[in-house]
């Protein structure tokens, strides 16, 4: 008993809207290609996040204007420019930022840095990574953050606890994520480092570092985000200085426009050190490549 398939034509015009047929061969049969996506020029995209950011202002100072917010709780973006230029000429701006600046960047770059060779570290022994591996676990599972007055106890109200706060929040991140590029570590090129003759030193320096290198690379971006949070908790706890302190205080008392101009401020910082840190990130990987 034999079966019969049926073959059922594609209409070209059900896949018009696709753009996914396009000329026909020598038989008549639809040629197929591939959906075309045109990419809008970079001034195209910065004009239309100009437009977005100036129709949001626009919006919120008009609705302040009629009456659509309360201007107590949300003030508007005339008395946030007032303010601002206050902050800035009057207050201590330049000494806030430069303060969360630097405990940033220290945090992030201890904790990078002592995460990377920890989870490296991993890499001697099999035993003592399986060892410490719970507690790496345990500590990333902990609510940092509600450590931050015992850190602040312990190592003061100066830049040092601040510092300490952002490199505990960097630091399990960059140890789980180099630990991940020990684990990816190719075993065929060890064993063939080994057959010629390599020492173990010379197998970790010549490859489980550059291997582990594009992994510490990828977690920059996070790092830096993280680092800040820190800086930031760290202030509102207790600080002398800083834009979380600026923040606090003036949300105590309510003066909302000096809180929207620390957020504005620390929002502008957090964006150039995530640009700076893509630019590192940028250079580092093209030197890996080269």
């Amino acid at each position: 008993m034999s079966s019969k398939t049926t073959s059922y034509p594609v209409s070209k015009s059900l896949f018009s809207g696709f753009a996914l047929f396009g000329k026909s061969d020598a038989k008549g049969r639809p040629i197929r290609r591939l959906p075309t996506r045109r990419d809008w020029p970079g001034w195209v995209i910065a004009l239309v996040q100009v437009a977005i950011v100036v129709a949001f202002f626009g919006g919120w100072e008009l609705a302040a204007r009629l009456g659509l917010v309360d201007v107590f709780f949300w003030s508007s973006p005339s008395a946030i420019f007032d303010m601002g230029v206050i902050f800035f000429t009057e207050g201590d701006a330049f000494t806030d930022i430069a303060f969360t600046f630097r405990s940033t960047l220290m945090g992030f770059a201890l904790g990078t840095t002592a995460g990377a060779l920890l989870g490296m570290s991993f890499w001697w022994s099999r035993n003592y990574a399986k060892i410490m591996q719970p507690y790496i676990i345990c500590l990333e599972s902990m609510p940092k953050l509600a450590l931050a007055p015992l850190i602040i106890m312990v190592f003061g109200m100066g830049l040092s606890s601040k510092v300490a706060i952002a490199t505990a929040l960097t630091l399990v991140v960059s140890t789980l994520t180099s630990y991940s590029g020990v684990q990816a570590v190719d075993r065929d090129q060890e064993k063939l480092f080994y057959s010629l003759g390599a020492s173990r030193w010379q197998v970790f320096t010549k490859l489980v570092i550059p291997s582990c290198i594009p992994w510490i690379i990828s977690i920059l971006r996070v790092n830096i985000g993280l680092a800040l949070t820190g800086a930031i908790v760290g202030e509102f706890v207790s600080s002398q200085h800083g834009l979380g302190r600026a923040i606090l205080q003036a949300g105590q008392t309510y003066e909302i426009a000096l809180v929207w101009v620390a957020v504005f401020v620390l929002s502008a910082l957090s964006i150039a050190m995530y640009v700076a840190v893509a630019w590192l990130e940028k250079v580092l990987q093209k030197g890996i490549v080269h």
